[in-house]
């Protein structure tokens, strides 16, 4: 016989005065945070902060400094009254973490409190401000610190601003930036504050900030002094415009550096609403729409080694983390961030808090902070695509070292899109408690409101965290559940009443039968939790308010929370674990899955919302009917949920008519499919986003009055490959007879669910009665419901939902048919929280199921019982009607290449082509390993490649060739000397290499070296040198000063000023000799003659032994007022060749590209708005081809076979071609355009390629150089094209997007999409040539060259004068044919 279920609590176990801690989420503007009540004290702190504010560190009535004995007594009373609490005591004083910060909450601020201001204008620095007492920074001390306008605190003076403000880090001096970005205070748009500041109130809210954050290592912190620095209302800087009126979007933000004798702490604080720019356009970008997001960090400044950049941590590095920083946080405040800056201990670098922060709001940032030399971490990118992650240049996700130490070899870089949180410790683990900071920790203002907090609803922080001293990375939103804490009762010093309103579960008091027996382990990673509740006593609960489990208080399996970090699983390795729709994110212990946005589940397992779902499974029973034994194996079960109104319908087929007649009043078989897809009021989650698809459903049923009890046990086994949820059901025990013909119903019910870290349980009663005709029985049973599921140990549990949650059950539906011998159960589910029997009150039509939305669509609440319709992922209509979207003809797939798509209702799947298999992220195709090859993997032993060649005979066998010029076995070769074998002319001599040789000609002889002939050892006399030679001979070899006398110069030619004699009577020549008519001089003249000859061109003798190159391939970039010269030595940069070709004053070249066959660069004029021209033969002169109709002409492509030039035209939103001289212009599109910029053109196939990265809408698109047969060709997971190019060689078009930081390629097409790179960082242009690409970069200021096939960064150039490039251009000494 079966054991029955003993590990359910007693009914007095469990108590209502229990609660479980929750935390408050600032939700929007119109969300205010809650207040901690004025006049809280714990222990007399509040009142010896308030009681001293006013005296510490003042002057006397003289001006003068106190003396030394009253500043040390001080300093001794500032100790005393900032000692840390005992542990209750800060518990009680953080106990409820608030919601986002208010303005009303930042440091104190003012003039009145003795803050400078710092003069109003767009680039003004404070002078040096003496610090009272050094503070460290890094590892260096420093005595005076400076506020610049530009959101920036340095040790040092700053440098203009065109030096750093639009650049990232790091900068070349130190730096605290709260928000570096162009601020501009003129004409009264805000101001600068700041001070130093030694009053208790500031250094106490500062200490109990950094002890939050830093729980371990700086637990008794006590601060000596603090500097602080606001910006309020601050304005970003706009090129002033008698049409546009100022922008209304301003800034508030501060920055506090708290120190003592040893360390610096720097908090950065943001209120709510507090950042409404979240980046400033730089001044140079004239008319190319570029905004850079505001860099928020710290650097070192210069090293000693001028090679090597100093240490540097950055914050942000796209819009969206911005935006994080004041809907987030890293120690339990959003808005509030906490670093520690510097210490007389080592401190490799920047070390931020991670104690604490509100993930739920986080948003995905696909981009690496990628900077060359010893740069940051090694990186991966596992992103969430589908989310809203980028504006202009966002999208990076970076996953830095494992070990939590790591230094980051000098340079950190964390995304405030996700901000690690620290791993829970049980209680009384060997952690040190490490509350989080709440409202009651900020100052108390006259303006801030006061709240009541009710006892029984106070909110809690868990106890434990862990102090990481380096970063573990760029984490997810989780959807965890929220972290324990102990209830309100237990920190007040309540005694708990073990029996205090708990009746006993039967009306004997008797305990149940399961109560025998606990079990006394439970598998790992799994928790067998059982509650026995009370419903009738359970405080009624609103959303945010939660009920502590008798769960809470098991500590027994410490080893969740200890891990192994040389055994740590990370998304790099692990990521293909998680579903298609969820991100990966790392967490200081391992690594969690998360669902995307429209998608829930356990991050394993994810669905789209509103959606339906399907159930498939077999089910299994050993069952007593009665007295009758009844068997049956592996019968069908197949559900089908209605996901946006809750119905679920189960049907069982073949179970044989005794056991499913019986069967009828276990609506809780078909009702856990109601639990898993529930209704969801809004706050509350229905049961699959905890479980996802892998768990197990054990159910105890007693029947009463019989007491006969049957064990239903249902395991979830996954999704199949069409989404479909698998589930097996065994059933066991005995169950009481109902004849045939009989009904059964259940009326409504409603059933309590208690969750934990990793189970579910529920306890109810249920009536239902058995009617035919007049008979009408009513009986009961009684359920113990235990779930139990792997929950991701490694997250932070989700802070918002509740550990009690109410199923409430209508529409309760069981029949049974002798005909179709099917078993039906139909319920109507809705989760939400723990409500009385009160009467009902109207609801919004989302929540209870009352709408007329499509079943496969999301009800979307509106006011009072309005509502929308949205069709779910997958499925496309109004929302009153859905059909199911095509993803594999609609291209919106992301099966890569070498596989096939195949369409499913609402969503696809991806299959391999033959011969290919799937990678570990199990969407990309990858070739099915091949058999070794020796020759392939370097396992073979012939002589070096350069050497020999090794030839593969299949298996493992090989054989080993030398290569020509080389001589031996193959395994071992020896360089033949050719020159011995006198292969070279006589007259050359003989120049032997390894593996080659090489011939040249001797002095006086020309030729290849193979063939040599004598040069010529008299040229033949010209005309000029006949003529002088005859007028010599003439005048008896010397004439006299009267006579004339042809001037030749040295290579015969006519000089062009010739004159008679030693006379001043000259005249002009031309090459032939004659006059040039009216150039005689007068008396006391000289004719200016211009020369007729051009000058001989003179090339280096080369020396005997190198062979001078040819003329070779270089590139052309334009930056601003000049276009620059990099030639290439094979595929590297030769930057110590590097020069200026044209300088082009007044003028801001864009785009650029050259004509191969006639030599001539094109480029494009943003400032001139013009498009001209230049011959690459020296002395040329720049020409102007279109000089009208032009606003912003930016990309730009020539087409050498046609003479033909196309270009984009972001004012006008334009496409136009013309002859290359300006004639025949014609636009070729002027509709569906926003934002073109980049154009290719590929002349052997004749398609033209561009880029429109409309923020709505980015796409890069196609058409035939007449403007024909435009289509879109690629408008998925790309965010701002800015580079594009066609490779005539490999056939390949390729694009740099400065949005998801990608470098990707395509075939023409659109098909086989691969990326080559994606940590770019900001790129504008790119080119491809030979096996490289390469693009300008405005992060870099530089040229970046990228290898096509490794996707490797190879090299980059930097120019000395450091401002944007833009276009870039490759140019060969030959024309690209390409192939068809």
């Amino acid at each position: 016989m079966w054991q029955p279920l003993s590990n359910f609590p007693r009914a007095c176990d469990w108590s209502p005065a229990e609660g479980r801690s929750q935390s408050a989420r600032w939700e929007g503007p119109q969300s205010r945070p809650a207040r901690a009540p004025a006049g809280i004290q714990v222990g007399g702190w509040r009142g010896a902060a308030s009681g001293q504010a006013g005296r510490a560190g003042t002057r006397s009535a003289a001006g003068q400094p106190r003396s030394g004995e009253s500043m040390r007594g001080d300093h001794a009373a500032r100790r005393r009254a900032l000692q840390p609490l005992p542990p209750l005591l800060l518990l009680l004083l953080l106990l409820s973490r608030a919601g986002a910060l208010h303005p009303d909450e930042l440091f104190p601020y003012g003039q009145s409190r003795g803050d400078q201001l710092l003069q109003e204008g767009d680039d003004e620095s404070s002078a040096p401000v003496k610090l009272a007492s050094p503070l460290r920074f890094y590892e260096a001390q420093f005595s005076y610190l400076y506020v610049g306008t530009n959101g920036i605190i340095s040790t040092q003076d700053f440098p203009r601003e065109t030096q750093y403000v639009d650049d990232d880090f790091p900068t070349d001096f130190p730096a605290i930036a709260p928000f570096l970005a162009d601020i501009d205070t003129s004409r009264g748009r805000g101001q600068v504050l700041y001070r130093e500041d030694t009053s208790l109130a500031v250094l106490g809210l500062a200490a109990r900030y950094v002890r939050a954050g830093f729980p371990r290592t700086a637990a008794r912190f006590t601060p000596t002094h603090a500097f602080l620095a606001t910006w309020e209302q601050v304005a970003a800087y706009e090129e002033a415009s008698s049409r546009v009126p100022p922008s209304e979007e301003l800034n508030t933000f501060q920055a506090v550096l708290a120190s003592d004798e040893s360390d610096t702490y720097a908090l950065f604080l943001y209120p709510a609403n507090g950042l409404q720019f979240f980046g400033t356009r730089p001044k140079e970008s004239y008319n190319v729409q570029l905004e850079l997001p505001a860099r928020v960090g710290f650097c070192r400044g210069e090293v000693d080694d001028s090679k090597r950049e100093g240490p540097y941590f950055s914050l942000t590095s796209t819009e969206q983390t911005v935006k994080n920083l004041y809907q987030q946080s890293n120690l339990g405040v959003p808005g509030v961030w906490a670093f520690h800056i510097g210490s007389t201990s080592p401190l490799d670098n920047i070390r931020p808090a991670t104690v604490g922060g509100d993930l739920t709001k986080a948003h995905p940032s696909p981009s690496l902070e990628q900077s060359f030399g010893p740069t940051a971490a090694p990186a991966s990118a596992y992103t969430e695509d589908d989310l809203d992650y980028y504006d202009e240049n966002e999208g990076e996700v970076e996953y830095p070292p494992g070990e939590p130490g790591d230094a980051w070899n000098g340079h950190s870089s964390i995304d405030t899109s996700f901000q690690s949180k620290a791993e829970p410790r049980p209680l009384g683990g060997p952690a040190s408690p490490s509350p989080q900071l709440t409202a009651s920790d900020r100052p108390l203002y006259p303006k801030a409101e006061s709240a009541t907090l009710d006892p029984q609803t106070k909110e809690g922080r868990a106890l434990g965290g862990v102090d990481s001293p380096g970063l573990n990375g760029r984490v997810k939103a989780s959807r965890q559940p929220g972290t324990r804490g102990p209830a309100p009762s237990e920190i007040e010093g309540d005694s708990l009443d073990p029996t205090r309103g708990a009746p006993p579960p039967y009306a004997d008091g008797g305990a149940p039968p399961s109560e025998e027996g606990a079990p006394s382990a439970h598998p790992e990673g799994k928790a067998v939790l059982l509650n026995y509740p009370v419903p009738a006593h359970t405080p009624p609960l609103g959303r945010g308010r939660q009920v502590l489990g008798v769960e809470d208080v098991i500590g027994s399996s410490t080893e969740v929370f200890t891990y192994n970090a040389a055994n740590k699983e990370t998304c790099e390795h692990h990521h293909g674990q998680c579903s298609q729709h969820a991100f990966c994110t790392d967490y200081a212990t391992g690594f969690c899955c998360h669902c995307q946005s429209r998608f829930y589940g356990n991050g394993k397992h994810c669905l789209p919302e509103g959606a339906p779902h399907r159930v498939n499974g077999k089910v299994s029973g050993h069952l007593r009917v009665g007295h009758t034994p009844v068997h049956f194996t592996n019968v069908d079960l197949h559900a089908y949920i209605v996901g946006n109104d809750g119905r679920a319908y189960t049907a069982i087929s073949h179970i044989p008519q005794p056991a499913a007649q019986a069967l009828l009043p276990l609506t809780p078989i078909g009702g856990l499919f109601g639990w898993l897809f529930a209704l969801q009021k809004p706050g509350w989650e229905n049961g699959f986003s905890f479980t996802g698809a892998t768990f197990t459903h054990e159910m105890e049923v007693t029947f009463y009055p019989g007491e006969e009890r049957v064990r239903i046990t249902q395991t979830a086994e996954g999704l199949d490959p069409e989404n479909y949820l698998s589930i097996k059901t065994n059933i066991q025990g005995q169950v009481p007879y109902i004849p045939a013909n009989f009904t059964v119903h259940v009326a409504p019910y409603k059933e309590t669910y208690h969750y934990s870290d990793s189970a579910v349980t529920s306890t109810s009663s249920r009536d239902y009665s058995l009617t035919l005709g007049t008979i009408n029985q009513t009986r009961s049973y009684r359920v113990y419901q235990n779930i139990t599921y792997e929950a991701c140990r490694h997250s932070p549990r989700h802070p918002a939902v509740p550990t009690t949650q109410q199923l409430n059950v209508d529409r309760v539906f069981a029949l049974y048919t002798d005909e179709e011998r099917v078993l039906r159960f139909a319920v109507t589910n809705q989760v939400g929280p723990v409500e009385g029997d009160s009467d009902p009150i109207s609801v919004n039509p989302c929540y209870d199921g009352s709408h007329t939305c499509d079943m496969r669509a999301q009800c979307h609440p509106g006011a009072g019982v309005d509502y929308t319709c949205e069709c779910a992922s997958g499925y496309q209509g109004d929302g009153r009607g859905c059909v199911d979207v095509n993803e594999c003809a609609a291209g919106s797939h992301h099966c890569g290449p070498n596989s096939v798509c195949i369409n499913l209702l609402g969503s696809y799947r991806c299959e391999c082509r033959s011969g290919y298999e799937f990678a570990d992220d199990q969407h990309t195709c990858v070739s099915i390993t091949p058999p070794p090859n020796p020759c392939e993997d370097g396992s073979h032993s012939c002589a070096p490649a350069g050497q020999a060649r090794c030839i593969h005979h299949g298996g493992s066998t090989f054989s080993c060739a030398c290569l020509p010029g080389y001589t031996g076995t193959g395994h071992q070769c020896a360089d033949v000397d050719e020159c011995s074998e006198n292969r070279c002319h006589p007259s050359a001599t003989c120049y032997n290499t390894p593996g080659s040789f090489s011939c040249q000609c001797h002095p006086g002889y020309r030729g290849d070296g193979f063939q040599c002939t004598p040069e010529p050892t008299q040229r033949p006399r010209t005309v000029c040198e006949r003529w002088r030679e005859n007028l010599l001979e003439h005048y008896g070899g010397t004439p006299r000063d009267d006579q004339y006398v042809p001037q030749c110069d040295d290579l015969g030619h006519f000089i062009p000023l010739q004159c008679h004699g030693k006379s001043d009577f000259c005249w002009c020549v031309d090459k032939d000799g004659r006059e040039v008519q009216g150039t005689r001089s007068q008396p006391g003249t000289t004719p200016a003659c211009i020369p007729t000859v051009a000058p001989p061109t003179f090339r280096p003798v080369p020396r005997p032994d190198v062979t001078p190159p040819s003329v070779g391939t270089f590139l052309l970039y334009a930056q601003g007022q000049q276009i620059g010269h990099l030639p290439l030595n094979g595929t590297r940069l030769q930057k110590d060749m590097a020069k200026t070709l044209l300088s082009l004053h007044g003028s801001i070249v864009v785009g650029i590209d050259y004509d191969c066959r006639e030599r001539m660069v094109y480029w494009t004029d943003v400032a001139g708005r013009t498009i001209s021209r230049a011959s690459l033969v020296p002395g040329a002169e720049p020409e102007t081809v279109v000089n009208s109709g032009l606003i912003s002409p930016e990309g730009l492509a020539i087409d050498h076979f046609r003479r033909t030039m196309y270009w984009t035209d972001s004012g006008l939103d334009k496409i136009e071609r013309a002859r290359l001289d300006g004639s025949e212009r014609k636009a070729l599109f002027h509709t569906d355009l926003v934002n073109p910029r980049a154009i290719a053109v590929d002349p052997i196939r004749g398609n033209l390629y561009w880029t429109d990265w409309n923020r709505e809408a980015p796409k890069i698109e196609t058409s035939s150089l007449e403007g024909e047969n435009r289509r879109i060709l690629v408008n998925k997971d790309i965010g701002l094209p800015n580079g594009l190019t066609f490779d005539p060689f490999s056939k390949l078009l390729c694009w740099a997007d400065a949005g998801t930081k990608k470098l990707e390629c395509t075939l023409p097409d659109g098909t086989g999409r691969r990326v080559i790179q994606n940590h770019l960082n900001y790129p504008f242009s790119i080119v491809s040539y030979a096996d490289h690409f390469y693009h300008t970069d405005w992060r870099r200021d530089g040229v970046i060259s990228v290898n096509r096939d490794s996707g490797q960064f190879t090299d980059e150039y930097l120019p000395e004068q450091r401002s944007h490039l833009y276009g870039i251009t490759a140019v060969y000494p030959y024309c690209p044919t390409g192939r068809k």
